[in-house]
C-alpha cells in the first residue's frame, strides 16, 4: 500500500503530464475527478471545477473550504525543460504547473482525503477550480452560485497557492480596469522609464 506523500506526488504527476491552460482544464478536471471518486468521496463537475463534501451536510455547524486552482498559464518559449514532463531533480519536481497550483492541489487533496469528518466541529468542502490564471467566469465564478443552490456556503476559505509556506491575507477585494496606458521601457533596477501602471 502507498503511502499518502506518495500517492500526492503521483497524482502531482499525472497533473503536470496533462496540459491544463486556463480555459482548457477538462483533462486534469477528470483526473481530480477520478481520483476522488478512486478515494471514495462523492464528487460533482461544474464547468472544469471539482467539489466535493468530506461527509453529508450538516447544516447547523460552518462550512470551511480547501481550495486551489488546476489551470495553467501557457508554458514560455524561455523554458528550459519539457513542460508537460515532470522530472525530480534537487528535491523538487519540474513541470508547468508544479509550484502554481499543482503542489497546492495535491496537498489539499490529500488532508481533505485524511480528515476525519465527524470529529470536526465543521463541514469540510473541497473545491479544485477552473480559470484562476484569466479570473474566467466558469472557475469560481460559475461554482459559487452552485455551492450556494446546495446551502454549501463556506464560512471560511484555505486557498493553496505558492507563498513559500507563509500564511497569506487573501485580496479583501478585486478590481479589473479595462484600459490602455502607455509607458517607457527601463529596467527598475536603474531607476529609468516610465511605469504604465502607475500612469
Amino acid at each position: 500500500m502507498s503511502r499518502p506523500d506518495e500517492e500526492a506526488i503521483a497524482l502531482l504527476k499525472k497533473l503536470i503530464a496533462t496540459p491544463s491552460t486556463s480555459r482548457d482544464e477538462s483533462a486534469t478536471a477528470g483526473i481530480i475527478r477520478q481520483w476522488l471518486a478512486d478515494n471514495g468521496h462523492t464528487q460533482a463537475r461544474i464547468d472544469n471545477n471539482i467539489y466535493a463534501l468530506a461527509a453529508p451536510l450538516r447544516p447547523e455547524l460552518p462550512t470551511v473550504m480547501l481550495n486551489s486552482h488546476h489551470d495553467t498559464v501557457k508554458p514560455s518559449p524561455a523554458y528550459t525543460r519539457d513542460p508537460y514532463m515532470p522530472e525530480e531533480a534537487d528535491g523538487r519536481i519540474y513541470g508547468l504547473g508544479s509550484n502554481d497550483a499543482g503542489a497546492s492541489v495535491v496537498s489539499l487533496l490529500a488532508a481533505f482525503h485524511l480528515a476525519d469528518p465527524s470529529s470536526l466541529p465543521f463541514n469540510l468542502l473541497m473545491a479544485v477550480t477552473a480559470e484562476e490564471e484569466v479570473g474566467g467566469e466558469h472557475g469560481m465564478r460559475s461554482l459559487l452560485p452552485h455551492l450556494a443552490e446546495k446551502g454549501l456556503i463556506p464560512s471560511m476559505v484555505i486557498v493553496g497557492e505558492p507563498t513559500g509556506l507563509q500564511a497569506a491575507v487573501a485580496e479583501r477585494g478585486l478590481v479589473v480596469l479595462d484600459c490602455i496606458a502607455h509607458g517607457v521601457s527601463g529596467h527598475a533596477a536603474r531607476n529609468e522609464g516610465v511605469n504604465a501602471i502607475y500612469r
